[in-house]
């Protein structure tokens, strides 16, 4: 995919009968890009991924992400390649760590994160290209294994990562890195400086939205979905912040999370979340684009994500 692009999520938790009217109206509405979200005890990312390819006709479907330590790779590399030979050009497969204490939880947490995502990455690129593959490696074990009918549409893929090892990794072995919200274009351009790619290099970049014309009402609406930032594996995404520290001391000084998203200045809401008139936003979105993003995915806001998928769509 070439030039800056708008996607959305799909929520996480979507009613099952709300998933595939809730693509459907993406892709109507004219988002380039819908990702869906593999959490832990939610939806699957391959299945979710599958079901809307085939209920909608434009839409790139992005997959966010899968953790490499869940599937065996070749595999993976099946069920990949099977949805890129049947909608050809609209698949994107992000692949990550997954987080600590989930994978943890299924027994798949890796001593070497950082060794398994990159070795795991290669294998699954060379794999999607059709190579055979052979390999003894810490994590990944491959005898002469090849896909039968790699795609001719090779799906890119992305690592969904944050600290700086894994950003190297992502810009030696993958098509692209996806960062998960809050990202600023001052988190981009640190984020893409430990990526260094020496090849095109897309970057996704996650953040939470809530478009209103009333700037204040969007504020107030953004405040409850913060709540999380500044907890420790958030560091990566403020460290470039100006008022890092100030974040830091706040969320030491409250109590609860509640207390945390009340105290915090607006400002700092309209940094860490795309807030604001569809012309307010279409002006952080060029901010980020001159930062290096290349596609922007709007995490919708509020109890009714579908009604939210509508106003998210005035920023087109």
């Amino acid at each position: 995919m070439s030039g800056p692009g708008v996607g959305v999520v799909l929520p996480r938790d979507l009613r099952a009968e709300q998933v595939l009217p809730y693509a459907r109206r993406a892709d109507e509405l004219g988002f380039d890009e819908l990702w869906v979200v593999e959490d832990l005890g939610f939806r699957g990312g391959i299945a979710q991924a599958a079901a809307v390819l085939a209920s909608t006709t434009r839409l790139r479907v992005g997959i966010g992400i899968l953790p490499a330590g869940a599937r065996n790779v070749a595999f993976a590399a099946m069920e990949l390649g099977s949805l890129a030979e049947l909608f050809p050009g609209r698949l994107d497969v992000g692949v990550g760590h997954g987080m600590p204490a989930w994978m943890a939880s299924v027994g798949a947490w890796p001593g070497s994160p950082v060794t398994l995502l990159s070795e795991y990455t290669a294998a699954l690129h060379a794999l999607l290209h059709g190579h055979d593959v052979s390999g003894d490696g810490r994590y990944v074990r491959l005898d002469d294994v090849a896909l039968e009918q790699p795609p001719t549409h090779v799906p890119d893929i992305l690592l969904g990562v944050r600290g700086p090892r894994s950003l190297a990794v992502a810009g030696a072995e993958a098509d692209g890195t996806i960062l998960a919200e809050p990202v600023t274009p001052q988190y981009a351009r640190v984020a893409l400086g430990h990526v260094a790619a020496t090849r095109p290099h897309r970057l996704v970049a996650y953040n939470l939205t809530v478009v209103d014309d009333d700037e204040d009402a969007a504020v107030a609406a953004a405040r409850p979905a913060l709540e999380w930032v500044g907890e420790a594996d958030t560091a990566p995404h403020l460290a470039a912040l100006p008022f890092a520290e100030e974040l830091a001391a706040l969320r030491s000084q409250c109590a609860t999370r509640a207390e945390f998203t009340e105290r915090m200045p607006a400002a700092w809401v309209r940094s860490l979340a795309l807030v604001g008139s569809p012309t307010t936003i279409r002006a952080r979105l060029d901010e980020l684009t001159a930062a290096g993003v290349t596609s922007s995915v709007l995490l919708p806001v509020g109890d009714d994500p579908t009604a939210a998928l509508e106003d998210l769509a005035r920023v087109l």
